[in-house]
């Protein structure tokens, strides 16, 4: 199989694809033939071997941790009507996902029956964390919903979850072509934030603001909250977190939390159940995510295009 490797951490031009022994899965186990790789921010953070949420792994090493596929091979003890089987699988914390095969637990498969696979593994990552944020926001046809970074994988979902709510939403992005693409989803007001006075062309002040740019666009987005309003905290894709104090969230009756981690680790049936939500959403129709897709072997161009901001919607890699 093809898959590919990290030897050395450092620049994307360090993810190379190379030719390795096919896998076999353990008791129970089963192998995927993958078609569709996700590519998340925290796999930039890890090939260049820096702090963060998760350790840096040990090299060499095949990055990434959600596939989409086609069940090929169990292993014993797995019921073999899982052979053939469209499934999509978020491998946990043993990284592997960047090739054309992969193993993983049969318990932590989801049918994606009718899914097609880039589409797959845009959900059950991204679309996992997009449920627990709309979750904790509680949107209603009440509110005026304020997404950053609307074009991105989340922020994509979360525009589409607010209006079948029958919120008003205020969706912005950074760019002529992601402001483009957002009209798509019909939201109410599209807004640019490379123009340093986005924050004043808001035609409503927003009563929840889902957050996962932090930084000064956090910060303005923040001070736009109606007061009583709702921060959901979710990532900071602009390298810290938005700041607040005190005083922020007393003298407005502010309500701000934090999505990730615990609160997603902790709930009941943990991370596979919000995946699997999230696939549930998309075979319905109810969720159509947007997905920008290379073939596999252009994994550090990827890379590059994701750290440079150029990505729409969730990064996937094409093994097939």
């Amino acid at each position: 199989m093809h898959a590919i490797r990290l030897h050395e951490f450092g620049p994307p031009e360090h993810l190379r694809i190379e030719e390795l022994p096919d896998l076999a899965p353990a008791t129970g186990q089963v192998r995927i033939a993958v078609e569709a790789s996700g590519v998340h921010l925290l796999d930039t953070t890890l090939r260049q071997g820096l702090p963060g949420p998760m350790p840096p792994p040990e090299l060499p090493t095949v990055p990434g941790r959600e596939v989409a596929g086609t069940v090929d091979l169990v292993g014993e003890g797995v019921d073999p009507a899982w052979l053939g089987r469209p499934v999509v699988a978020h491998l946990g914390m043993v990284p592997g996902g960047y090739a054309e095969q992969a193993v993983t637990s049969v318990d932590n498969l989801i049918p994606r029956d009718g899914l097609d696979a880039a589409a797959a593994v845009a959900l059950v990552g991204t679309g996992r964390t997009a449920v627990a944020v709309l979750e904790a926001a509680a949107i209603t046809a009440d509110d005026t919903v304020l997404v950053p970074a609307a074009a991105g994988g989340i922020g994509w979902l979360a525009v589409q979850a607010a209006r079948s709510h029958g919120a008003r939403v205020i969706a912005a992005a950074r760019g002529a072509e992601k402001t483009a693409r957002l009209k798509e989803l019909e939201p109410d007001q599209v807004l640019d934030y490379a123009d340093p006075g986005w924050a004043e062309l808001v035609d409503q002040r927003p009563s929840v603001v889902l957050d996962g740019v932090g930084g000064g666009i956090g910060r303005q987005s923040l001070e736009l909250l109606q007061p009583g309003g709702r921060m959901v905290m979710f990532g900071y894709s602009s390298g810290t977190p938005t700041a607040f104090t005190t005083d922020d969230v007393v003298s407005r009756s502010l309500s701000v939390s934090w999505t990730l981690g615990p609160r997603i680790m902790q709930r009941p049936g943990g991370p596979k159940a919000l995946a699997r939500r999230a696939v549930e959403h998309a075979v319905a129709g109810d969720w159509a995510p947007l997905v920008t897709a290379y073939p596999l072997a252009e994994a550090a161009r990827a890379h590059r295009d994701l750290e440079e901001r150029r990505t729409l919607g969730k990064v996937v890699l094409l093994s097939r």
